[in-house]
């Protein structure tokens, strides 16, 4: 029988509100309220003082590239980058080569997550048959092979009726749709915000507007199928004011904000770094304060990274061309507490329910809770430890995040996964 024991942390688990100087204790890969006199002759002992013990982070949007454009990321690399910034359970697109649209590619992924993964990984399936939005994939086929929720990803699903009908099976099969909310008719070339800032810079805007009818029309769909249809990086003032109104009537959605979307705005992109990137766009101060007030009131339910990995070559191109997306997973804590805690004055507690317990309940999971009996996934971290980014040497096979070279406060320490240390002080073990 394996055993551990953490000494000394402030240990907070939102699920229970529990928020104390005390010990966590482990067993076989579980979460035991003791250990027995035997067990602590033989325990692992880690001294947590000064740390802060949570459930390990969970992320429901992740892009591993796994199969097919294994050249940005795998998902081991991407495990181990998920295992540095405190992560144990990871959700991943299905727009990979060829996309996530069958049992057999559902199978490939969990086989390779089973080999390679340091983290737990979910895999969702596609919404629709080779991600073109003109035909539904098997969905049923797709819940039975084990993914969590269906996505189409950045091909946000364009045809209404399609979706209606795809919400249709998403709650008969008891599956969340995750949808990225888009109206490409209003978006096409378009590389930032819509503003003065995109006409000073000389680059065609994308409107919030573009975000904003997607997350009506899926509010619209949710309240008629009564589908949990959850809405993926939420950057709009104005679509954050109409999930507010949804969800004051009861209607089955949810949403996400990114750390960089709480953190950055479209004047970070006067140089033109292609870093800074991203779909959906960074957007106003006003639209960033809006996000912020979302995840305070509990519109936006939960962070997200969209970690999505790029070769320095994809990224190095005119902004106009280069592809959208930024790392995300090794820094998503400390950018998160930067902006929340320091600057807004969230409780700490809340801001580990926005990257725990809450993302976890959108798909279902048993994840993000330290009570006893509970799968020991848990993540030390030191609040204060302030630490250079880089982006290079990280663990992620790709490195195209603003935050290279950056100080950052808020670092992890040590992510525990059933009850096995897969990262301790800057290395995987």
């Amino acid at each position: 029988m394996s055993s551990l024991w953490i000494q000394n942390a402030r240990v907070i688990d939102p699920a229970s509100k529990r928020d104390a100087v005390g010990d966590l204790f482990v067993v076989n890969g579980k979460l035991v309220s003791a250990l027995s006199e035997a067990d602590q002759k033989r325990a692992k002992i880690i001294d947590a003082r000064g740390l802060v013990a949570c459930p390990g982070l969970v992320d429901v949007h992740v892009h591993f590239r796994e199969p097919g454009q294994t050249h940005k990321e795998t998902i081991a690399t991407g495990s181990r980058a998920a295992a540095a910034g405190g992560f144990t359970t990871i959700v991943c697109m299905p727009n990979t080569t060829p996309p996530a649209d069958n049992a057999g590619t559902i199978q490939s992924i969990k086989d390779a997550v089973a080999r390679d993964s340091v983290v737990k990984v979910f895999p969702t399936g596609c919404i629709t048959s080779q991600l073109k939005g003109e035909a539904l994939a098997p969905i049923g086929s797709l819940k039975r092979a084990g993914v969590v929720a269906i996505t189409d990803d950045g091909n946000c699903v364009q045809a209404n009726e399609l979706m209606r009908r795809a919400a249709e099976y998403a709650k008969m099969f008891n599956l969340p749709i995750m949808d990225h909310c888009q109206d490409h008719s209003m978006t096409h070339g378009a590389a930032m915000n819509e503003g003065v800032v995109s006409t000073r810079l000389g680059l065609r805007g994308w409107p919030n507007a573009a975000e904003d009818v997607i997350v009506s029309r899926n509010v619209i769909l949710a309240t008629y199928t009564g589908a949990h249809i959850h809405m993926q990086h939420i950057s709009s003032r104005n679509a954050v004011e109409i999930l507010r109104r949804a969800k004051s009537r009861g209607v089955p959605v949810s949403a996400e904000a990114t750390p960089h979307h709480i953190a950055l705005t479209e004047d970070a992109l006067v140089g033109y770094d292609t870093n800074l990137k991203m779909n959906p766009p960074l957007r106003t101060e006003a639209d960033r304060r809006e996000l912020i007030e979302g995840l305070r009131d509990g519109t936006l339910d939960c962070i997200a990274t969209d970690h999505a990995p790029h070769t320095n070559y994809e990224k190095d191109k005119e902004f106009d061309v280069a592809p959208n997306g930024i790392l995300g997973l090794e820094t998503a804590l400390a950018i998160t507490l930067d902006v929340l805690v320091r600057q807004n004055g969230f409780a700490l507690s809340h801001v580990i329910d926005l990257m725990t317990r809450r993302p976890a309940k959108i798909v279902n999971l048993p994840s993000g809770t330290l009570a006893e009996g509970a799968a020991a996934d848990i993540c030390l971290f030191d609040p204060e430890e302030k630490w250079v980014y880089d982006a290079i040497a990280g663990h992620s096979k790709s490195s195209n995040s603003p935050w290279h070279r950056q100080t950052l406060t808020g670092r992890v320490k040590t992510t525990i996964v059933d009850g096995r240390v897969v990262f301790e002080n800057g290395k995987i073990v």
